[in-house]
């Protein structure tokens, strides 16, 4: 399973994915960051931030490119019963990437336009779809807050009806695996190692201070594309 069955490699591409090329087998890199590890603070302090982008997701960087290279050896091979072993480290380190990937985006300073309530036609679609900002904000965290575990609170897009959704995923499953017409808009990291340095056990108040940091304008960006 490559990550193709994740998301498009067009849709890759336009998160800044980091594709490279080794020795004809596609591999990726590290994205860099928009800001400075300390520029969302005080709602995300910079060890955190430096902590969750230099070693989580580099870990899942590296981890997938490694099952990337044994997957193409096996397949050389014929060798299917490696080729099985390796489907949940595919599907685990490949949706690390491409969930942090989105996470960084999702994010911006204050000074930058971070908590600044979404304008536009994203806007507009939130208050026909949910009544106001509010509710959604309260809907996105009481759901993140129950996530048992490890996981993702995410609003997307349906591209195909038009509409928008919540929805939770668990561990590092992206949101088309909730359905091949899902488009994310906004993730938001529940694992432990998002927050734990700084608000310990105390999940919901991650949540409703992320808030203040959020990237509406990346968000309403990729909602006019897909609904257009």
């Amino acid at each position: 399973m490559a990550l193709r069955t994740l998301v498009t490699r067009k849709s890759l591409g336009n998160l800044g994915l980091g594709f490279r090329q080794l020795r004809g087998l596609q591999t990726y890199s590290l994205p860099d960051l928009p800001y400075d590890y300390g520029a969302l603070e005080p709602a995300i302090s910079g060890e955190i931030m430096q902590l969750h982008h230099q070693k989580h997701h580099q870990a899942y960087v590296t981890n997938y490119n490694k099952a990337l290279e044994q997957l193409d050896a096996a397949t050389a091979k014929g060798d299917s019963h490696t080729v099985a072993k390796l489907l949940s480290a595919l599907k685990f380190n490949g949706g690390g990437h491409i969930n942090h990937s989105i996470f960084w985006k999702n994010l911006a300073p204050v000074k930058e336009g971070g908590g600044e309530p979404p304008h536009g036609s994203l806007g507009w679609a939130i208050d026909n779809h949910f009544g106001s900002m509010e509710v959604l904000v309260q809907k996105m965290n009481t759901e993140g807050a129950a996530l048992q575990g490890s996981g993702w609170v995410w609003l997307g897009v349906d591209k195909e009806l038009k509409t928008l959704v919540v929805q939770t995923t668990e561990n590092q499953d992206p949101l088309v695996s909730k359905g091949a017409n899902l488009v994310p808009l906004l993730g938001i990291d529940v694992w432990e190692h998002a927050y734990y340095l700084q608000y310990k056990n105390v999940r919901p108040d991650y949540l409703k201070n992320i808030w203040k940091v959020i990237n509406w304008k990346f968000a309403g960006e990729v909602y006019a594309k897909e609904c257009p």
